[in-house]
């Protein structure tokens, strides 16, 4: 350990609020691992509980001439965990600073990085609070200010996550603290209320940045509305895929705000998250067509299957099935409407079917069931059991980690438009590059808005697989190649693809830049981070 580094951990170790400092080798024993299989070196870590001691921390740090990397739970998976982006750095572990305030007639919160989802969720549940979390797949222990800061997506009424994120506060490099205006000026009230503040938009220059270590966030929830519903609808033929989507599009449109976002996922995707992966038949390659087409048979999973969530009152969402199942008359099949209640029934009555193609069948619909707890608010495990697939020693069946249990993920996140030419071009895309690289083409899009899609390509390998690393890295950056030459681009990115960003946006990247220069000169907060 060299001197900076061992003065500079002495010092930290005297600043009240840093509830523990870890030197090098147990840094990296806490924070090292990843689900990518990136790899970077740790030069230490702090665990800091109290907000307070981030001034002091961040000017200890500028004195011995150390960059550190801020987190909130580390739970990043698939983007690289804990990991900062370039070597050396020193972990602030923010996980410890849980406090929140609840404004229960407006619903809105205000909280700390260590807020995960299922502490949100406890706190609403205890105090019947008819306002929803907005949950991710993730899963509980996830934090709810980090995942906005990534500019996260979800399936409930608020599907943008930061486009809920009213105010935040910040420290900057040099220990002052960044405020938004109208709390400046004393109204905190009207800051958690109004997102735009007074002045220059600010706040969003702290999302995907590394800017600033942001402390506090205020969120609008999404109140809980009388009737919750999960449209669930097959598309028997691969080919429906394009007409679908301009369906899909028109119920969007026609329907803001009852209809919260449509799903598509691809068979390959949905026999991910229900079927144990087919080692036998797959070999150290793709799993065959014929094989993929009869898991399909044995699981109940079309082509494509479409899961889309309506809320409002029960007179609201009772139209707006019509009007959805008159827009997708012809192209959609088993058109189902669910509501929890139904859902843990059929999951019931599933249970109870015979031999193995009732086995198959309750774990799709168990799938099903715990996916409208999702839609309904309330966060669970449904989505991690998917980064298990590929996984040889299995998966608990709680406290899922994927990062802890060395799975192998990594994401490919573009924004493809709400064209059926375009989402084909793409689906031909993705299908080529991964089996290309002997994976698997795992396909989901997301409605981000009637004209645009946030998709999904979650990128499973074996960790203990000698060289499956780097063959998944290979073929993330030939998706990106790929994908880019279509006219689609990634919203978000891994630590380790950050500097790529660079090469293919050279004047907002120099744009980036210059802010960076002003506000943090000595590049110590998170340097390289998109």
């Amino acid at each position: 350990m060299n001197d900076a580094i061992s003065s500079a951990m002495a010092e930290w170790r005297a600043v009240p609020g840093v509830a523990e400092v870890l030197d090098g080798s147990a840094a990296m024993a806490a924070y090292g691992g990843d689900a990518s299989g990136v790899q970077r070196r740790i030069a230490a870590a702090l665990r800091i509980d109290n907000g307070a001691a981030l001034p002091e921390v961040l000017r200890i740090a500028g004195r011995h001439g150390r960059h550190v990397y801020p987190i909130s739970t580390g739970r990043n998976w698939g983007y690289g965990s804990a990991l900062p982006v370039r070597d050396d750095g020193v972990i602030l572990d923010l996980s410890g600073m849980r406090r929140f305030s609840f404004d229960a007639e407006l619903g809105v919160v205000t909280l700390e990085p260590g807020v995960t989802q299922g502490m949100l969720a406890q706190f609403l549940d205890a105090g019947n609070h008819p306002f929803m979390v907005p949950v991710t797949g993730a899963g509980p222990s996830a934090s709810l200010l980090g995942n906005a800061l990534e500019r996260g997506y979800g399936i409930t009424p608020h599907t943008d996550h930061f486009g809920a994120v009213t105010d935040l506060e910040a420290v900057l490099a040099d220990g002052t603290v960044y405020r938004t205006a109208l709390r400046e000026a004393g109204n905190e009230e009207l800051a958690r209320l109004f997102k735009w503040n007074l002045g220059m938009y600010s706040v969003g220059m702290f999302t995907q940045s590394g800017l600033g270590i942001v402390t506090r966030m205020a969120i609008v929830l999404a109140r809980r509305p009388e009737a919750v519903k999960v449209c669930l609808f097959n598309l028997r033929e691969d080919a429906l895929l394009e007409p679908a989507i301009e369906r899909i599009r028109h119920v969007l449109g026609l329907l803001p705000g009852t209809v919260g976002g449509i799903n598509l996922m691809n068979r390959h995707r949905v026999l991910a998250m229900t079927a144990p992966y087919p080692t036998a038949e797959a070999g150290s390659g793709t799993i065959p067509l014929d094989v993929v087409e009869r898991l399909g048979r044995q699981y109940q999973i079309a082509p494509w299957t479409g899961f889309g969530t309506l809320y409002g009152s029960a007179r609201v969402v009772a139209a707006a099935q019509k009007e959805i199942r008159a827009a997708l008359r012809g192209v959609a099949s088993r058109l189902l409407f669910l509501s929890p209640a139904n859902a843990q029934l059929l999951a019931r009555v599933a249970g109870l079917l015979p031999g193995t193609m009732g086995h198959a069948v309750s774990r799709t619909v168990q799938t099903v069931a715990q996916g409208l707890e999702l839609v309904g608010g309330r966060p669970n495990e449904t989505a991690l059991p998917l980064a298990y697939w590929r996984n040889r020693t299995g998966q608990p069946a709680t406290d899922r980690n994927p990062t802890r249990d060395r799975c192998g993920l990594r994401w490919y996140a573009p924004l493809v438009p709400m064209r059926g030419a375009d989402a084909r071009r793409y689906v031909d895309m993705v299908t080529r590059v991964t089996r290309e690289h002997s994976l698997e083409p795992l396909l989901t899009f997301t409605s981000i808005s009637d004209r645009l899609f946030d998709s999904t390509v979650p990128l499973l390998f074996d960790q203990d697989e000698p060289g499956a690393a780097e063959r998944t890295r290979a073929c993330y950056d030939a998706l990106v190649d790929a994908g880019h030459a279509l006219g689609v681009f990634p919203y978000r990115v891994a630590v380790d693809s950050m500097a790529r960003l660079n090469e293919r946006m050279p004047q907002a990247a120099a744009f980036n830049a210059r802010v960076r220069a002003a506000l943090d000169p000595d590049g110590i907060i998170s340097p390289g981070r998109y």
